[in-house]
């Protein structure tokens, strides 16, 4: 059975940061790209950044320079390192892990920046 589980989302000040993490099981962790996705009320799931297998990341132009993927094999964990946050980040932030045919969504975990 294939879990993602998020965790890390909070309320935080504008400017703040946070580090999202998403625990993977029951999947070759290494071998999967993994993605941060994000969706906002009223708003579609968008792409925020993805690390691919070799360790290549892609990230939106809203995020980049502020915000950076990471992930650990040995822990099976993607991380997302979120600075300098705007309110216009408030979103659910969820994790993907994808090896095509397959690919797995997280629960979510909500992440709101307000003062």
């Amino acid at each position: 059975q294939v879990q993602l589980v998020e965790s890390g989302g909070d309320l935080v000040q504008p400017g703040g940061s946070l580090r999202l993490s998403c625990a993977a099981s029951g999947i070759i962790f290494s071998i999967y790209v993994m993605d941060w996705y994000r969706q906002a009320p009223g708003k579609q799931r968008e792409l925020v950044a993805r690390i691919t297998s070799s360790g290549n990341t892609i990230y939106a132009d809203s995020v980049k320079g502020r915000f950076t993927i990471s992930r650990d094999n040995a822990k099976n964990t993607v991380y997302l390192q979120m600075n300098s946050l705007k309110p216009e980040d408030t979103a659910v932030y969820y994790c993907h892990a994808q090896l095509l045919p397959y690919n797995y969504w997280g629960q979510g975990t909500q992440v709101t920046v307000s003062s």
